[in-house]
């Protein structure tokens, strides 16, 4: 399991089902980054799944913004009432609530991505229209040297 630092790290491309009571269950590889517990929150026309200590990482860089007055406080508020916090059961399924669901067009495909430091939840023709952009910034990204490849 490759981290930096203590950071989780997901990777991959999943397609799965949630069940009739909304909960999908997570790939394998992910489960034991969220032993501890994680958050489900709404992000970028998705779901993001993130563990407990980047959820807070989060929520302090956005308390710090706001107390310096870059970001209003309403953005707090609807990150911190947006999310819900889970723990991947026995089998490995974590709840989608019904409101988070609908806020991000979730039915019952689902295409699960690894975004290193948080899991991606999508619906798979939202991601079928945002993976070849990522593919085509990540070319560029690469061909102009950004620390991702070695410079010549």
């Amino acid at each position: 399991m490759a981290t930096t630092g203590s950071a989780a790290r997901f990777v991959g491309n999943f397609e799965h089902t949630l069940d009739d009571k909304g909960r999908l269950i997570l790939p394998a590889s992910f489960r034991p980054k969220l032993a501890e517990g994680a958050f489900v929150t709404p992000l970028d026309h998705c779901l993001a799944i993130l563990p407990a200590a980047e959820f807070d990482r989060m929520a302090d860089a956005l308390e710090e913004r706001v107390a310096a007055g870059e970001v209003h406080v309403n953005a707090l508020r609807a990150f911190a009432s947006q999310a819900d916090e889970v723990v991947p059961d026995s089998q490995g399924r974590v709840r989608l609530l019904p409101h988070l669901r609908e806020i991000a067009g979730l039915d019952r495909a689902v295409v699960v991505t690894g975004a290193l430091r948080r899991i991606e939840i999508w619906d798979p023709a939202r991601w079928a229209d945002v993976s070849p952009e990522g593919t085509e910034s990540l070319a560029d990204a690469i061909e102009r040297g950004h620390g991702l490849a070695g410079r010549s």
